[in-house]
């Protein structure tokens, strides 16, 4: 086997000892015994193992260990999960190994990173079971899906020397599961650094943009900040707070996303920054020591009361605490502050991982209420794969409100629940009795989505059933198992009911080979499914005396017609070019079509993906869809570039346009568009309103480089204020 090098060897040394001074005061000196035997048998079974940025594998694995104590506060059995946590998966050892050197907290956790080491975009069933697994993993322990989140956010910061298309892949996924789940468990520093990573590799246009002018507006902001803080800072020293008190800027992603959202450049999001103040108090004064900040704060600068989030007296069901509130300087500008202890901040930060160091406190309640939910979703077991992993996502990035019961109970929902969500929440069998509700007393029918502090009361009818289109009501996976569970059992006596009927018929009949006479049955009905005909028969569906003439004289066996068989796609077949797909006027052994999802233009990044029907639907590579569509088909997606040609094409996309409404200025922008230009337009359409306009434009241009002179011009017009490509 080949060997380190002198020089590989002191590097491996140095990472070693940089993760042993970020474990002093976590990890007692018996256990780093453990620990440097873990840190040798990797660092020996990892001997010549490179990954594919040509870095040796034994830097990841202290890389994955060192964010496990250094950034999650995780102990001993952390670290040496994280040093061995690919054994099991490069069979370099097996489960009872490491079971008898290190303990079985670590096997389990190692077995369980293993089992949801990787999605598997080609095949549904087994995403969805790797999901499954992930869920069972947390269920065991936690630190299973903490210590796979730490390898996430190491592999995210090394995929600058990774090949392109591994950064976008990757960088697809973290969107699509691994920042949600640090969302959910409360990981929100980790979190935001993988949007941004991620954000880096799959739209490096705009990262660079916004990161550029962070940098240039540095200056301007941290004198505001400065200015904002210090009346803030006098009146908390004269009242006695011990605190600690700061200014951050929002991460360059949840930047990226108000502009999207709000339609807006960089210079007009207004909160770029939130200011935190963090009380050293103790745990019987946190409460009214961040109220009495409030109170302070708000007699300085004025607040806006619709703004006020107080997750002090409810806290999130991932645990986070904090007192939020938006207030406006002399200046004019929103200014939002954040008011926690250091309990709080540290639990902000390190989320689920905090609930090793504050066992038994309140929010280890949150933390069970949410693992709950996980295991309802575990318990749905006749969810299809994809419904399972839908369901899964959905349980993670969902805003919550909070439901009153007549007797003033407070439940959590996700924003969007419905009264069918609150009456399968409060018990089964009122959700399956469930005909309507009152809401804050005025009636509400089941499908009525409930709002924050609701005050709701349950009506029930003993006549009640589930049908099947309560599935599309109710938005929590409780509510769906309940549900499904209840019109499987429905279902269940229909067969039984319908069984006997028919078996009854046929001794009647004097048939003596029910199987037989099924079969003949099935074939007329063009029907698989035995329990499918009985269903039929106890729902009165089909005339069950015109079975015996079939069955006493069957018809002659069918054969399918060759001509109906289906034809498909494969993805590998339509490659083309060192395996990228060539987009021209001439491709005409494919059928393909541009998604008007994201409208690509000749000269933009794209991707094809086989659609079934529609032949190779072409997408941006930063198309809204590109995540999902990457990480659940990702087995239909195909390299795709455009081919340099002099044939004229043209390409459809929208233009959003505002500025003032002065006379002649639609004129203006006509006769830049079609005779400066020459580029045609579809359609205009104008709204004005106080002085304003908004427009948007329908085009045809040939190529990126014809959108970008003609936006160029249009925001040298006098009276435009801004002219953009929609998103």
């Amino acid at each position: 086997m080949e060997k380190y090098s002198e020089i590989e060897s002191r590097k491996i040394v140095n990472a070693y000892r940089g993760l042993l001074r970020a474990a002093r005061g976590v990890v007692s000196k018996e256990n780093q015994k453990q620990v440097r035997k873990a840190f040798n048998l990797a660092t020996g079974l990892n001997r010549g193992i490179k990954r594919e940025s040509g870095q040796l594998n034994i830097f990841h694995l202290i890389g994955v260990a060192r964010i496990c104590v250094e950034e999650m506060g995780l102990g001993s059995t952390s670290i040496i999960s994280a040093l061995l946590h690919e054994t099991l998966k490069r069979g370099q050892l097996t489960y009872a190994q490491i079971d008898k050197q290190f303990g079985s907290n670590v096997a389990t956790i190692v077995e369980g990173i293993t089992k949801v080491s990787g999605l598997d975009p080609k095949n549904p069933k087994k995403q969805a079971e790797n999901f499954r697994e992930l869920l069972l993993s947390i269920s065991k322990d936690v630190r299973v899906i903490l210590v796979k989140i730490a390898e996430r956010q190491e592999t995210m910061r090394s995929l600058s020397s990774m090949p392109n298309d591994i950064q976008l892949r990757q960088s697809l996924i973290t969107f699509y599961l691994y920042a949600p789940l640090a969302h959910r468990l409360g990981l929100y520093r980790i979190k935001s650094e993988m949007e941004d990573l991620a954000m880096k590799y799959s739209n490096p246009e705009e990262y660079r943009a916004i990161i550029k002018k962070l940098k240039n507006t540095n200056a301007k902001r941290n004198k505001f900040i400065k200015e904002f803080i210090d009346p803030i800072q006098e009146a908390l020293i004269a009242k006695g707070f011990e605190f600690d008190i700061k200014g951050r800027t929002k991460s360059v992603y949840s930047i990226w996303k108000k502009m999207q959202k709000q339609g807006v450049e960089f210079e007009e999001v207004y909160d770029l920054f939130a200011i935190r103040i963090i009380l050293n108090s103790s745990p019987e004064r946190e409460k009214s020591d961040c109220w009495q900040v409030y109170s302070i704060i708000t007699d300085k600068y004025t607040p806006n009361p619709e703004r006020l989030r107080d997750w002090i007296s409810v806290p999130k069901n991932n645990g986070y605490e904090s007192l939020h509130t938006t207030v406006v300087s002399p200046e004019g500008r929103f200014v939002e502050v954040q008011i926690r202890t250091n309990r709080m901040d540290l639990i902000a930060e390190n989320g689920l991982a905090a609930h090793w160091k504050y066992k038994g406190i309140k929010q280890e309640q949150n933390i069970e209420t949410w693992l709950t939910g996980v295991r309802e979703i575990l318990d749905n077991t006749d969810s299809s794969p994809e419904e399972f992993v839908e369901e899964f996502k959905a349980n993670l990035y969902t805003k919550e409100i909070f439901i009153f019961t007549p007797n003033g109970d407070l439940r959590k929902f996700p924003t969007g629940a419905t009264v069918l969500d609150f009456a399968f929440d409060i018990h089964t069998n009122i959700g399956c009795q469930c005909v309507g509700a009152k809401i804050n007393n005025t009636n509400a029918s089941i499908r009525q989505v409930l709002n924050n502090g609701d005050v709701v009361e349950i009506i029930t009818s003993k006549n009640q059933k589930p049908k099947e289109d309560w599935l599309n009501v109710v938005l929590t996976s409780k509510a769906k198992g309940r549900i499904k569970q209840s019109l499987r059992e429905e279902k269940n006596k229909e067969i039984v009911q319908g069984k006997e009927i028919l078996y009854r018929r046929f001794k009647n009949w004097k048939i003596t080979d029910n199987e037989e006479a099924l079969k003949i049955i099935q074939k007329h009905l063009k029907i698989k499914s035995q329990p499918e005909v009985f269903s039929l028969i106890a729902n009165e569906k089909v005339d069950i005396s015109s079975f015996k003439s079939i069955i006493l004289n069957p018809e002659k066996k069918e054969t399918p017609n060759a001509d109906e068989k289906t034809k498909t796609i494969e993805p590998k077949s339509i490659l083309s070019s060192d395996d990228f797909l060539i987009i021209d006027e001439k491709f005409v052994n494919i059928e393909y079509k541009l998604a008007k999802c994201c409208n690509p233009i000749f000269g933009d990044n794209v991707f094809g993906f086989v659609t079934i029907g529609e032949g190779v639907k072409i997408h941006r590579i930063n198309c809204p869809n590109a995540a999902q569509l990457n990480t659940r088909w990702g087995y239909r997606i195909v390299k795709a570039k455009w081919k340099e040609s002099k044939a004229t094409a043209s390409f459809q996309t929208t233009i959003k346009i505002n500025g003032f409404d002065e006379l002649g200025i639609v004129n203006k922008i006509s006769e830049v568009i079609s005779t400066d230009l020459k580029v045609n337009m579809r359609s205009i359409s104008i709204n004005t309103k106080d002085g304003l306009f908004e427009g948007r434009i329908q085009v045809f241009v040939s190529d990126i480089k014809n959108l970008e002179m003609l936006l160029y011009k249009l925001n040298k017009i006098k009276g435009v204020q801004k002219a953009v490509r929609m998103k």
